[in-house]
């Protein structure tokens, strides 16, 4: 089944199958990936034109944000809504074929994945390169531990800590640490995660 480039966008973002391999797909996508190599290539010392990367790269992107490099992106930003205050580590990947909104103050760890896309389990499906994509949302404050991966169509809340290594396959509530593989609530951020930040070390700020 053939589409139309408008046809093809609007699939791309609203759940529905399409063929990611479609010429006129690779061809736009090509653009936006030059654009991670030039980020990627940029000295630390950089710091002016990484900002002017970014923007031009992101579809938004708040204040204070920063990306360390390398960070790979196979739609270069292009679908990435940024809050003010975002930063990641190092080799965050990002298959932003559809939306990921990223809130205000968001921490991430060093290889961590938000994947969007994904493929049918059909066999014939897949042979013929069809795919669908599901957006996530990373709400204010989260801290997504290294390692971690988190599938189409999550939403984690409001100050949540994931664990590193994690496997987030289903929606992660507000102020809870969550861990694993697939991902669990361990416990609610409480009144004892006011006064120590970690086992006995009691807070002093």
């Amino acid at each position: 089944m053939k589409f139309s480039k408008e046809e093809l966008t609007e699939r791309m973002h609203s759940g529905k199958l399409y063929f990611c391999d479609d010429p006129a797909l690779a061809a736009e996508q090509l653009i936006w990936l030059d654009k991670v190599y030039d980020y990627n290539a940029l000295k630390p010392s950089q710091q002016e034109e990484k900002k002017r990367l970014l923007k031009e790269m992101f579809a938004e992107i708040g204040e204070g944000c920063y990306l360390e490099t390398p960070f790979y992106a196979n739609w270069g930003g292009r679908h990435v809504h940024l809050g003010d205050g975002v930063y990641a580590n190092f080799n965050l990947t990002l298959v932003d074929d559809c939306e990921i909104f990223i809130g205000d103050h968001v921490m991430i760890g060093p290889n961590v994945v938000l994947a969007t896309g994904t493929h049918p389990v059909n066999p014939r499906l897949r042979y013929q390169q069809a795919q669908y994509n599901l957006p996530i949302h990373i709400e204010e404050n989260v801290w997504i531990g290294a390692g971690s991966v988190v599938l189409p169509g999550v939403t984690i809340g409001k100050n949540s800590v994931i664990g590193a290594g994690s496997v987030v396959t289903k929606d992660i509530p507000a102020n809870v640490v969550a861990a694993g593989s697939p991902c669990r609530i361990l416990r609610q951020i409480g009144e004892r995660d006011q006064q120590y930040y970690a086992k006995d070390l009691k807070i002093d700020l």
